[in-house]
């Protein structure tokens, strides 16, 4: 029930804080408030929400998919979005942390929603670690708008 409550807060969050951040209160975010602007049609793009606080999930289906999607060529682009609690497990757990740095390298573009890594206080580490950190409502409505395969773990 915990949980719920908290997604539902989270969600609230972001949702409210959607329209100041696409206002160009978030330096650098050049996302419109138009999913529509935000993305081209693109059925060869595989986007990965990753949700799951569970480093299991983590390493043995949601990173080994995202990665084997890419490094095999079967996407020719792939997105892993950090969403909600795996923001905590990216920022505190450096096995995972490794494999999301060799899946950057290998090609994979990491974007994490803001105000997900706010609510558990992990905005510096992520930037940190180069990802993309913004608000994730535009651009995932796009996503799915677009064309792009969306798996949610």
């Amino acid at each position: 029930m915990k949980t719920v409550i908290f997604l539902l807060f989270v969600a609230f969050l972001h949702a409210a804080t959607i329209n100041s951040l696409a206002l160009g209160n978030n330096p650098g975010d050049n996302q419109t408030d138009n999913p529509a602007e935000n993305q081209t049609d693109n059925p060869d793009k595989l986007v990965v929400l990753w949700t799951s606080d569970d480093p299991y999930v983590a390493e043995r289906v949601a990173f080994m998919f995202t990665h084997a999607a890419k490094t095999a060529g079967w996407f020719s682009e792939v997105t892993l979005i950090i969403w909600g609690p795996s923001a905590k497990l990216a920022a505190e757990n450096i096995k995972v942390q490794d494999k999301l740095k060799a899946m950057q390298k290998d090609g994979v573009v990491i974007e994490a929603c803001i105000v997900c890594a706010n609510a558990y206080g992990v905005t510096d580490i992520l930037k940190n670690m180069d990802f993309v950190v913004k608000g994730m409502g535009s651009p995932l409505t796009g996503y799915l708008k677009s064309g792009a395969k969306v798996l949610t773990f």
